[in-house]
């Protein structure tokens, strides 16, 4: 019994000694892979991947399914551009795999740890992605791919990545000055090698727009009003929840109510209070749609928080906002470390007025305010002109500039080849002159 009770180990400390176990495996199985890796690369002289059909030309890397938005365009244009790219996907029902591509290769590549194990081992020229964090956790960089690069995936500042998520990425595409200022301004704390910036602008809006000025003009409709938050603690349904709906009710406006897809998860249970008790309210719609266009399309004012679809809203559809006095946490940020407020936040107060629990009180005024107030279409324009550079050409300078970075990897291969002629056809004739001169 006295053995049995020296043996025994709780629950608790069973399952860490459980994690330890498996990480110690995990290290071993990584470090085993690389020494095996480092013996290839030794047998074979010490030479890096060269440019050969088993190396991937480009490659475009989404960790899910929901920046499609962001590449479908880049990808359509690679198409008709016939430059064979590998869309790697972490979602196995990503929209990619629907499309009849010619020239683009998708593949999907699993979830967690197991998509970084291929990435970390990817043989490609160029690597495409709007995932940060390189070679910062699990995703590392591979000794056999030339060049990364990194597009934004929305029109805001680049430094609202957690600390140092763009790093080391070789390229940025970036879509305003402000945002050069501030990679420039990171790269010079930190010590980093500057690195080359491109004006790209925003291929999914600009897409996005062009599908706004096809649809024609909305039909004559009674005021609508989309609330549209993000989920967690500081966002608005966690904050205000019935109070807030209560109050838009209250204006007579019709009002469409679309949670974070991430709520119907995380938040289950107070939905499913605030659904139940607007069940049947004509004046309440519950939106649930894949694709937010139409919900944009039709609503006359958003009301939301720190989610990226103010921007969406403001910049493509022209309308005004209502956003929450958020008290964002910056310091797990890169914007820590710029000595001024994000553009994210600054340019709010130009693209409509903040709900508070005092503003709260008069929301039917607030909303009225927003939509008939002409300075805040003078905001959404300031707002264009410094996060949506160049507009409209987004696609097309994306490409570009991913494959001048590819003709870079190119050159350089040629070049170095070329060197390497020369030092051979050098050291060939040293050796002749040398056994002509002990014959002589």
């Amino acid at each position: 019994m006295e053995l049995v009770k020296l043996l025994y180990i709780d629950p608790g400390t069973g399952g860490m000694l459980f994690t330890i176990l498996f990480g110690i495996f995990g290290v071993a199985v990584f470090s085993l892979r690389a020494l095996f890796m480092k013996m290839k690369f030794r047998l074979s002289g010490g030479k890096t991947a060269k440019i050969n059909d088993s190396k991937i030309p480009l490659a475009i890397f989404t960790d899910h399914k929901r920046y499609w938005n962001v590449f479908e365009p880049i990808l359509d244009e690679l198409e008709k551009r016939k430059q064979k790219t590998v869309y790697l996907t972490c979602s196995q029902d990503d929209p990619v795999f629907k499309k009849k591509y010619e020239y683009i290769t998708a593949e999907f590549i699993g979830e967690g740890n197991k998509a970084f194990a291929k990435l970390n081992l990817l043989n490609a020229s160029v690597v495409l992605s709007s995932t940060p964090s390189l070679d910062v956790f699990q995703w590392k960089r591979s000794k056999n791919v030339d060049c990364y690069v990194h597009i934004l995936h929305s029109a805001n500042d680049i430094t609202m990545y957690r600390m140092f998520g763009t790093d080391h990425f070789d390229a940025i595409m970036l879509s305003g000055e402000y945002q050069i200022e501030e990679v420039r301004q990171m790269e010079k704390m930190r010590d980093i090698e500057p690195r080359e910036l491109a004006l790209c602008g925003i291929p999914y809006m600009d897409e996005m727009k062009k599908r706004l000025d096809a649809s024609g003009e909305l039909p004559p409709h009674e005021r609508t009003v989309l609330l549209a938050p993000s989920w967690g603690e500081s966002g608005i349904l966690t904050r205000f929840g019935e109070k807030l709906i209560d109050k838009l009710i209250d204006t007579g406006y019709k009002i469409i109510v679309r949670p974070h897809p991430q709520s119907y998860t995380t938040e289950k249970d107070m939905l499913d209070k605030l659904m139940s008790k607007y069940k049947g309210n004509d004046k309440v719609e519950w939106n649930r749609d894949n694709d937010n266009f139409e919900v944009l399309r039709r609503s006359d004012i958003l009301i939301s928080d720190y989610s990226g679809v103010i921007y969406d809203f403001s910049l493509v559809f022209d309308k005004p906002i209502i956003y929450t006095d958020v008290q964002f946490d910056i310091r797990p940020y890169d914007a820590s470390w710029i000595d001024e407020t994000p553009w994210t936040f600054r340019i709010l107060p130009y693209l409509g007025l903040e709900l508070n629990e005092e503003t709260m009180n008069d929301i039917k005024g607030l909303i009225d305010k927003c939509i008939e107030d002409p300075s805040f279409k003078e905001g959404r324009d300031k707002a264009r002109a410094e996060t949506w550079v160049p507009m409209g050409e987004g696609t097309k300078k994306c490409v570009d500039f991913v494959l001048k970075k590819y003709n870079d990897v190119l050159a350089k291969y040629a070049a170095e080849e070329k060197r390497a002629a020369k030092q051979a056809k050098a050291k060939a004739k040293s050796k002749k002159t040398s056994k002509a001169k002990k014959g002589a």
